[in-house]
């Protein structure tokens, strides 16, 4: 069954103009977007071939979703004022009415947003939710629709489709629900896809199975594909194109190679020396302690793989700040132990950073809630400064944790909204009863200073930060009872590349001037390769891999980390040593049956 077509308009003024082979899908020309008197976009104009993907870059406020939604036609006139032109396959969709437009959506024009979790019905199964997609293709049959749902996420690699429909969202991983919205996407065949950081809350595999996905069904039906990213390596890798954005201006554009080998503007060079792949040594140098050669023989270079071997939690010759020694922990769900952990053990050495790279469900939470004394250990042993945390009784975990901080992963839910900032920082001063009014003032005072925001920032409230120093405040807060130890649990994995790239800085400096040790949690090995001394790789709650940075990148043992290593966007040409027993590639999928579409 074929998917309805409707290219043309539905009444009124024809706008609809000529098609040949040589038209753009999608043609923008001298875009203008304000809300108000704030003029934002400012005459962007691109193209879009048929079959061909673009990408919008910029960091955010950069204009790059505004021109997705005016290209949507979500920006709603109370709000917005919009002018230029766009069309989609020779319509102007701009000057349609609404009723005119509304047949496009869904049928030629395809969204996939950022947040897979807030765009499904939390409530309504997803098969449900699926219905409604495939109502667009016109067959009016519920068991024939589901039997074309079941085929579609079967097609983009949903295993077990009968129970994906089942479930509700809730019930699925943030890699499956993106799929599905992929398939949900496809299902009527629109002509063109806008995807906007479709992979941004992803592992870095899951991200590298997603983007493959995509790029199959670019070409297999030929669909057009625009892109929105913040992440030059990305756009450079998937797109044909890269259009550069700067306050709504476009800075540069061309084909990616072009862009991407040889930026022209100041503002490309940025974003691509942001990359953390491109640029793996920016801040060694800026950290403190021994050269990465005088590790090479320490306690990080015994290598742990699946035969069972893990690494002494302790070294020769210097002491550990953290060791972690054979830590399991185990957990019933739904009748069923799961081991989270399973004989664990790393040892970091005061003022480094180590980093904990894997999977979501690797056990890199889990272990560093039992590091902080959220969870106890079924067995093994976990010191801080030499003392130990298990059995301690909440006074002396309090203790503990006034020496151990942690920055959370996403600055725009961990800072209560309601609060200030200064009260938001001088929290954990007054939780632990440290010095007197005066003296909390002048701490928080200097940690705000010392994380490089505004003397006014402690009088403003979240909302009125943007991400990257709303994610500066995390931190001040961790650092203002001057801990030992910090734990950074995905602490950019929220921001831009050149926000992150600025965070990341700031963490090295206070690193080098305080004196800190970092744990560093991470699902991204190219940012791990920037910031850490040592890293142990977990796969299923167990280390696979453990070494110094330059040892676990340079000659990987695992072929876990290597499929970590190859996800790595911006690396398809690394150089790695071969592996064998690699896991089998996401293979490419089949072509969209024409019977069921």
């Amino acid at each position: 069954m074929s998917a309805p077509n409707p290219g043309g308009t539905t009444g009124g003024k024809d706008t609809t103009m000529p098609e040949t082979k040589a038209s753009p899908l999608l043609s923008v020309e001298g875009l203008n977007v304000a809300y108000g008197s704030r003029k934002v976009v400012h005459d962007v104009g691109f193209t879009l071939a048929r079959g061909g993907s673009l990408a919008l870059i910029g960091e955010s406020g950069s204009g790059k979703s505004t021109i997705a939604k005016a290209v949507l036609r979500l920006l709603q006139p109370a709000e917005a004022t919009v002018d230029g032109s766009v069309r989609l396959a020779g319509t102007e969709v701009l000057s349609l009415a609404e009723r005119q437009f509304r047949p496009l959506r869904g049928r030629q024009l395809g969204f996939i947003p950022q947040d897979p979790g807030s765009a499904l019905n939390p409530v309504r199964s997803i098969g449900a939710q699926a219905h409604e997609a495939a109502a667009l293709i016109g067959e009016r049959d519920a068991g024939a629709r589901r039997r074309i749902i079941l085929e579609v996420f079967d097609q983009v690699g949903l295993p077990d489709p009968v129970r994906v429909y089942d479930s509700y969202p809730h019930q699925l991983s943030g890699g499956m629900l993106q799929r599905v919205l992929i398939a949900l996407t496809v299902l009527p065949r629109p002509s063109l896809i806008v995807a906007d950081e479709p992979t941004s809350a992803l592992d870095v595999t899951v991200q590298k199975l997603i983007l493959d996905l995509l790029g199959d069904l670019r070409k297999e039906l030929d669909i057009g594909l625009l892109l929105i990213t913040h992440d030059l390596a990305i756009a450079a890798e998937r797109a044909d194109t890269l259009v550069v954005l700067k306050d709504g201006a476009v800075q540069e554009q061309g084909p990616s190679a072009q862009v991407f080998a040889a930026p022209r503007t100041d503002y490309a060079r940025n974003l691509q020396a942001d990359v953390p792949a491109l640029n793996p040594d920016r801040y060694r140098s800026q950290r403190t302690g021994a050269p990465q050669d005088t590790l090479q023989g320490t306690a990080s270079q015994d290598v742990a793989t699946q035969d069972g071997t893990t690494p002494d939690a302790t070294t020769a010759d210097r002491p550990a700040q953290i060791a972690v020694t054979e830590v399991t922990k185990s957990f019933r769900t739904r009748g069923k132990e799961v081991r989270a952990v399973d004989g664990v053990s790393f040892a970091v050495e005061r003022g480094r950073t180590h980093a904990l790279v894997g999977e979501s469900g690797s056990g890199k939470t889990t272990a560093v809630r039992l590091l902080l004394g959220l969870e106890q250990p079924d067995s093994g042993s976990i010191t801080v400064g030499g003392h130990s945390t298990a059995g301690l009784s909440r006074a002396g975990l309090r203790d503990v944790r006034r020496h151990l901080q942690l920055v959370y992963q996403n600055p725009f839910t961990s800072l209560d909204p309601t609060w200030k900032v200064g009260r938001i920082v001088r929290e954990p001063l007054d939780r632990f009863g440290v010095g007197s009014t005066a003296d909390r003032a002048d701490r928080v005072r200097d940690a705000l200073q010392s994380v490089g925001l505004p003397g006014d920032a402690a009088d403003r409230r979240p909302s009125q930060l943007s991400g990257g120093q709303r994610q500066r405040v995390a931190i001040a807060r961790a650092l203002v009872v001057r801990p030992d130890v910090v734990v950074l649990d995905e602490p950019t994995s929220a921001l831009d590349v050149s926000v992150q790239a600025g965070i990341l800085e700031l963490l090295a400096r206070l690193q080098r001037d305080l004196g800190l040790t970092y744990v560093f949690v991470s699902h991204d090995l190219a940012l791990v390769r920037q910031v850490a001394d040592t890293v142990s790789v977990l796969r299923r709650g167990r280390v696979v891999e453990h070494g110094t940075v330059d040892q676990v990148f340079d000659r990987p043992q695992h072929p876990y980390t290597r499929a970590l290593l190859d996800a790595i966007p911006g690396t398809s040409g690394l150089a790695l040593p071969a592996v064998a027993e690699a896991p089998a590639e996401h293979s490419n999928i089949p072509k969209l049956a024409e019977a069921a579409l």
